[in-house]
């Protein structure tokens, strides 16, 4: 099952700095896990389509959808889970 994590952020966007050492991390540790990162200026439409309205947003997703989201600084613990829930 291929399962993906996609952080929808900005430049601009201060907590999306403070969330980019975690996100990090879980790569390094998640290898086989496909971790995207998402310019929201640049890719307006692939946010509309997830509905992004706040950053930075996690989504994490399998072959059957989205699994969860999170919207603000998320913590590792609770990425993690998500990751696991998913097939990660």
């Amino acid at each position: 099952m291929t399962v993906r994590l996609m952080d929808f952020y900005a430049d601009w966007c201060g907590p999306c700095k403070t969330q980019d050492p975690i996100l990090e991390e879980l790569e390094a540790d998640y290898e086989h896990v496909s971790f995207e990162k998402i310019d929201v200026d640049e890719n307006q439409d692939v946010a509309n389509q997830y509905s992004v309205r706040s950053l930075p947003t996690l989504i994490v997703e399998n072959d059957d959808g989205v699994v969860d989201r999170f919207v603000g600084v998320t913590q590792r613990e609770d990425i993690e889970s998500a990751l696991k829930d998913a097939g990660a």
